[in-house]
């Protein structure tokens, strides 16, 4: 039995409705529920719950800044410094998690020392000093990376959903097949395609480990359209989609020397043609992300409620960094490359970026358990 699912994700809520971005939903979702977690966490300690609202300006504005800044620092640096525009056109992609983890910590120490003055009429912008009292730097952060957690797990789900930041083929009959770029091509072509969707394949067979059977259910537009038209575009358009275009090349696995197998039929008076070709199988790495961000969120939160303003300082957030970015390394070892340059080096970038955030994590704890040890001596 093949044990592979055929990711096709929902296209809209309403039928006739733009579908949202999915992503942007999701990344979304994840700061209303850690801005409420944040109240929650200032409200049981006493703390005054309106900066919770300047707090959440900072973390969203340093996670934009930071993730899109790192992504084409990182990632697309000789693109970057020929066109330096291209950091705002977000829509084209590219957000990395690194730089988001740099750009909050900056901000963390603009909220911690100064407060932002802002006004439009007469334009005013600058920095007043303000020490915020009974929130040091480490006191916030062990708070925030409870919501981070979970947060994180919002955004790679988010990855999962836009089929982005996919893994590598299993090479087995296990895994997930991202079906919905091939559809996406398909639909925006001119051949007349009213819509398209995958499904698992009824076939056992495999061409090779990780090859597995997906179906194409190809709708055509008009009640006009004939059979003749249909099986041509299907022989010679469909099938120079599926074994020519690297994007879809990287999804499917249609034989290039061989006929495309299809049956055509009639469903509310149009043309549909079924076509059975195959998928390759990918670890679905977001969700393995997604799990170990969840499972951290709920061992970080049942520190905090367990201990609560007696926490160490920085204990927290070092068991975040280390556990995050310890992990990250693993978890790059199941995902492709996001760069072409990444290919020719031992370790890929993101696996790089998590050295130093790894050892700031391991000096964080540390500093913490001496800390604390001190403090109940003294006690």
């Amino acid at each position: 039995m093949l044990l592979y699912i055929v990711w096709d994700p929902m296209k809209e809520i309403i039928k006739g409705i733009q579908p949202p971005v999915w992503y942007s939903v999701l990344f979304a979702l994840g700061f209303i529920i850690s801005y409420q977690l944040v109240t929650h966490f200032f409200k049981t300690e006493g703390k005054k719950v309106e900066h919770v609202d300047t707090l959440t300006v900072y973390m969203v504005l340093a996670t934009i800044i930071g993730a899109r800044f790192g992504h084409l620092a990182f990632y697309e640096p000789e693109r970057f410094m020929a066109d330096p525009l291209m950091f705002f056109r977000t829509w084209e992609g590219g957000l990395a998690s690194h730089g988001g983890v740099f750009g909050i910590l900056i901000a963390m120490i603009l909220y911690r020392n100064y407060e932002v003055i802002a006004s439009w009429s007469p334009f005013k912008f600058k920095f007043k000093k303000l020490k915020r009292k009974g929130q040091s730097y480490l006191w916030i952060f062990d708070r925030l990376v409870i919501a981070g957690a979970m947060a994180g797990a919002f955004i790679r789900f988010g990855n999962f959903v836009n089929s982005e930041i996919i893994g590598k083929p299993t090479d087995s009959e296990y895994g997930v097949v991202f079906a919905r770029v091939a559809e996406e091509y398909l639909e925006n072509s001119n051949l007349g395609i009213q819509s398209v969707e995958a499904s698992k394949g009824d076939r056992e067979e495999r061409l090779q480990p990780g090859i597995v059977p997906v179906d194409l259910k190809i709708t055509f537009e008009g009640k006009n359209t004939t059979e003749q038209s249909v099986r041509q575009k299907v022989e010679s358009n469909v099938k120079d989609y599926l074994t020519r275009y690297p994007a879809i090349r990287e999804h499917y696995a249609e034989p290039s020397g061989t006929p495309i197998s299809y049956v055509i039929t009639t469903e509310k008076r149009q043309l549909v043609a079924n076509v059975q070709t195959y998928g390759i199988s990918r670890h679905p790495s977001q969700l393995y992300e997604a799990a170990t961000c969840i499972l951290l969120f709920l061992i970080l939160l049942g520190i905090w409620v367990k201990y609560k303003e007696r926490t160490p300082e920085g204990l927290l957030l070092g068991i975040f960094m280390i556990w995050v970015f310890g992990l990250r390394w693993f978890h790059e070892n199941f995902k492709e490359n996001q760069v072409a340059f990444e290919d020719g080096m031992a370790f890929n970038m993101g696996q790089l970026l998590s050295i130093p955030l790894v050892l700031l994590g391991v000096f964080v704890l540390i500093r913490a358990f001496i800390v604390h040890r001190k403090s109940k001596a003294i006690t």
